[in-house]
């Protein structure tokens, strides 16, 4: 096919030879097949910020590091380079996201270059080779529903361990390759101890998952994982390996009426946007 304009540079420098096709189209970028070499990866090839419909942006941002004082000023003052300042940020938290968490042993694509706005990485696959499917386009028992929920529970417990939130965790965002769930799409992902909305955001990933997977194994949706992994990490006892139950009790004291009002908010948007993501399906 054609190679899109925003790949020509990337083929004029040797790190792509040829576009094989296009893989999707989401909210935030376009992402295509590629061959480099003897690889077939993928690009890609992140939308401009007035492109992209994904919502609330300020809150991924918040406490994000930029390379100076002076791009700091310029983003929070919202001139034409603290624009582009953001921009480059927002594209390069997945790169950093990415080689973070595959150090810690995370399932998500390997990531091999990034350049021009535009991501080089593992093409996830099946079994059989061709591009792994996103969760939502796959059918399972009340078994394999329970492994992959749990699967992903300790993907999302080695993530924090890690430092890290997904932040737009969902069955829209995890591919179901060969050997089991892989974590996609991280350009929103958040620092947990530098983000004062991590929590609610860890919270709604983990409770994302439990509905999901609680079409297949209504079991799940009693369950309490988020507060559970939340509260060892709030306490500094979360591992890698720790053991979770699924049960929380909640403390009884006053209520932030703010922050149920803020869960309830981002519920009806994850909703109104699943809705949309379905229609464009």
């Amino acid at each position: 096919m054609k190679p899109p304009k925003r790949l020509q540079s990337l083929i004029e420098e040797g790190l792509i030879d040829t576009v094989v096709r296009q893989l999707m189209s989401g909210k935030e970028a376009m992402v295509y097949v590629v061959r480099c070499g003897d690889d077939t990866r993928c690009a890609k090839i992140y939308k401009e910020a007035d492109q992209r419909s994904f919502r609330q942006a300020v809150d991924y941002t918040e406490n994000r590091k930029v390379k100076n004082t002076r791009q700091a000023r310029a983003m929070a003052k919202g001139t034409r380079f603290g624009r582009q300042a953001a921009e480059a940020a927002w594209q390069s938290a997945e790169v950093d996201a990415l080689y973070r968490l595959a150090a810690a042993g995370v399932r998500v694509p390997t990531p091999h270059n990034f350049c021009d706005g535009v991501l080089l990485m593992e093409l996830v696959t099946d079994e059989h080779g061709d591009a792994a499917p996103r969760l939502n386009d796959v059918e399972f028992t009340p078994e394999q529903a329970r492994l992959h929920h749990a699967t992903l529970l300790t993907e999302v417990v080695r993530m924090l361990c890690a430092g890290v939130v997904h932040g737009d965790l969902s069955e829209f965002n995890v591919l179901l390759a060969a050997d089991g769930p892989v974590i996609i799409d991280l350009p929103q992902a958040v620092d947990a101890a530098g983000n004062n909305h991590a929590s609610r955001m860890l919270l709604r990933d983990v409770a994302n998952l439990r509905g999901f997977f609680g079409r297949f194994a209504p079991d799940l949706l009693a369950t309490a994982y988020g507060h559970e992994i939340w509260d060892l990490y709030q306490r500094g006892v979360l591992r890698p390996d720790t053991v979770l139950t699924g049960r929380f009790a909640h403390q009884l004291g006053p209520v932030d009426m703010r922050a149920v009002m803020g869960e309830i908010d981002d519920a009806r948007a994850e909703e109104a946007a699943r809705r949309l993501r379905m229609q464009a399906l």
